[in-house]
């Protein structure tokens, strides 16, 4: 199954931007192995306990942790939200209810289309 990932804002693309050549590659290479496995291991993706449809793209670079929040739309769209490098066991609550509002926002802005 095709998944087809998309971007919504400057959200995602502007921590892209921010990122190394190193980082931007496998940031790359793992949206890759997501939109065309069928079954993407929890390495790579995971939901976020808690949530009605949160997702975090995980990527290991190194010794460092990046994470990109995502959702899923229309059944094989993935719309990614914001990233941010991970510093601390836990994801930033702060992080997650910013992910929250970009899902809410997208939807709102594309139910009434």
């Amino acid at each position: 199954m095709q998944r087809i990932i998309i971007t919504f804002k400057r959200y995602f693309l502007d921590f892209y931007d921010e990122q190394d050549e190193e980082v931007q590659t496998k940031i790359e290479w793992t949206l890759t192995l997501i939109s065309t496995i069928t079954v993407v291991p929890v390495k790579y993706l995971k939901h976020i306990e808690g949530t009605k449809g949160l997702y975090e793209i995980r990527i290991e670079v190194n010794s460092n942790i990046y994470r990109i929040f995502c959702f899923f739309y229309e059944g094989n769209i993935i719309v990614l939200g914001n990233a941010f490098q991970k510093k601390t066991e836990k994801t930033p609550k702060s992080e997650i209810t910013k992910a929250l509002k970009i899902m809410e926002e997208y939807k709102n802005e594309n139910d009434k289309k």
